[in-house]
């Protein structure tokens, strides 16, 4: 029979072969996929940890033992001591036990039962997440929020749209984004998780923090956006928990000055500016009316809507334009007796997408070679022309060659027939997938006039289309949308949309520009196919015009 430790270290073993595909990985927080394994890794320490509770327990229950039998003896002996003695086998066994038997005791006792789980510990910390990563959930969770508007209560009691494992956070948990918002000088999100921290510690729930901690942070958060008034007023409910509070008392004497200033200074302005002030405090008081998507709107607001379902420009007209149809490509010998689901998604663009078009055993098969050899997905830095990793691409990604497997080969094969298109000089299939609101910030995807060598390693030309396959439904979020002409294209498992980044002259489309929207809830794989223009010549003959 093995040994506790023995077990435990077959345990460590078998523990450290699962984690070997993570171990050249870091970033686990952009990739949910990756992040899976984390939770079998933790379910091993917790079976680990119980292995060792269960040794311990056996210990102690072992000197519990030894020490009730020896309770009952050493009464009845202390009664008695020369009588008791006067028996020699009773003398004997005490010069046994006192000699031997403690001894042993004493081993027992000192016996380290936690070698084994330590020893897995240690091990399996060296693939654990890291600083950067935990930073990089918390930023995800501040992104969420911005995104889809969504106050603090909510994320925090987990009540979100589609979500099937419902979660809640700590005082502690609020209280640690607040500070990493802070840390990042962004007081806007320190104050509202310092008061989401203050709330559930006013509601009544347990926390080794104290309001005055929180306190702190909430009245500086406050002052920092403008808010001297209420920054004076949370900073004296400080100073009546602590009066000692050395740097509350310097706050509030600050605060205090700086308000007596701005009275003076509104009492000595000429009468046209205390109107002009009082108009704009009267603006800023008044809530703007719903929000339309127009071109004056910044980009990150469109996106930012369109991510929320609002602000899609397409008008009804347009709308009874679109079509969906059976369709074999100009009686491609593939699809003649088998044509695939077609509909219409966009129409300026055009952006079509095509239904059942990769089976969830085929979508289960990509996802198991891609898994392996994910890395934090990476941009074209355009000063470089290097690849680098950028935060506004939270995800990660893999190459799949058609060499590897014969299912690459043939969904590449898919694609030309599909869209008429060489593939041979084409970018290698990529896999993606998302992270803790995972995102794509938008972007082109083809090059651009001032960066005319961004594919110039490649020898094909600029990316004349997107072909991107949808691998995974996404419960809330995940969008893929086009700020410039309002449109938002929603992942649906098993199909893929297409469009061409360049018109037939070989312009940029620039209406083409899009992002992914941060998953909400859920776990988002994509997979896309980039085609290049070398090879399309006679597939897509040029036009006569730039738009044409």
């Amino acid at each position: 029979m093995l040994s506790f430790g023995m077990a435990l270290s077959c345990l460590s073993l078998l523990v450290l072969s699962c984690l070997q595909s993570l171990s050249a990985n870091n970033d686990f927080f952009t990739s949910i996929g990756q992040m899976t394994d984390l939770l079998y890794t933790e379910k091993d320490l917790v079976t680990s940890l119980k292995d060792y509770i269960k040794a311990e327990e056996n210990k102690l229950e072992r000197v519990k033992q030894w020490a009730d039998k020896l309770d009952l003896l050493s009464a009845a002996a202390v009664q008695d001591p020369e009588g008791f003695l006067g028996h020699p086998v009773n003398a004997f066994k005490l010069m046994k036990r006192l000699n031997t038997e403690w001894g042993d005791l004493e081993s027992l006792v000192l016996s380290d039962t936690t070698e084994g789980f330590i020893s897995n510990l240690t091990i399996q910390r060296q693939h654990f997440p890291t600083d950067e990563d935990q930073t990089g959930a918390a930023k995800a969770l501040l992104r969420l929020q911005d995104t889809y508007k969504l106050d603090a209560n909510t994320i925090s009691t987990g009540d979100l749209p589609g979500a099937k494992h419902k979660s809640l956070m700590t005082v502690e948990d609020c209280y640690e984004l607040g500070k990493i918002a802070y840390s990042d000088v962004d007081y806007y999100h320190t104050e509202l998780w310092m008061a989401q921290a203050l709330k559930q510690l006013d509601g009544g729930e347990e926390s080794p923090l104290d309001r005055v901690i929180l306190l702190d942070y909430l009245s500086y958060s406050i002052y920092q956006q403008g808010d001297i008034e209420r920054a004076l007023e949370l900073t004296k409910q400080l100073l009546a928990l602590d009066p000692e509070h050395q740097r509350a008392k310097g706050n509030m004497k600050y605060f205090e000055f700086q308000l007596e200033k701005l009275k003076t200074e509104a009492a000595d302005a000429p009468p046209t500016e205390k109107k002009l002030a009082k108009r704009e405090t009267t603006e800023k008081i008044k809530k703007p009316k719903k929000k339309f998507l127009t071109p004056q709107l910044p980009e990150r607001k469109k996106y930012e809507m369109l991510c929320r379902g609002e602000g899609i420009r397409m008008t009804p007209r347009r709308q009874s334009r679109l079509f969906c149809r059976y369709y074999d490509n100009k009686h491609n010998p593939m699809y003649v007796l088998a044509p695939v689901k077609q509909q219409d998604e966009w129409d300026r663009p055009y952006i079509v997408r095509f239904i059942d078009i990769i089976s969830d055993k085929e979508i289960e098969r990509v996802k198991q070679l891609a898994k392996p050899r994910l890395r934090r997905a990476t941009v074209h830095d355009p000063l470089t022309g290097k690849l680098t990793t950028a935060q506004y691409r939270v995800s990660k990604s893999a190459w799949l060659t058609g060499y590897e497997d014969p299912l690459i080969d043939r969904i590449n094969q898919r694609i030309e027939d599909l869209t008429g298109l060489e593939m041979d000089t084409a970018e290698e299939l990529q896999v993606a997938n998302y992270g803790v609101g995972g995102q794509y910030e938008p972007h082109f995807d083809f090059g651009r006039k001032d960066e005319p060598d961004a594919f110039k390693e490649l020898g094909t030309g600029n990316r004349i289309a997107t072909w991107l396959f949808y691998m995974s439904d996404v419960a809330a979020g995940g969008a893929t949308v086009f700020p410039d002409i309002g449109a938002s294209v929603w992942p649906q498992k098993g199909t893929a949309v297409f469009w061409y980044n360049l018109f037939p002259s070989g312009e940029g489309d620039y209406s083409t520009r899009h992002a992914a929207c941060p998953v909400l809830v859920g776990n988002k794989w994509v997979s896309n196919k980039w085609i290049h223009e070398r090879g399309q010549e006679w597939r897509r003959p040029c036009a006569l015009n730039e738009t044409e």
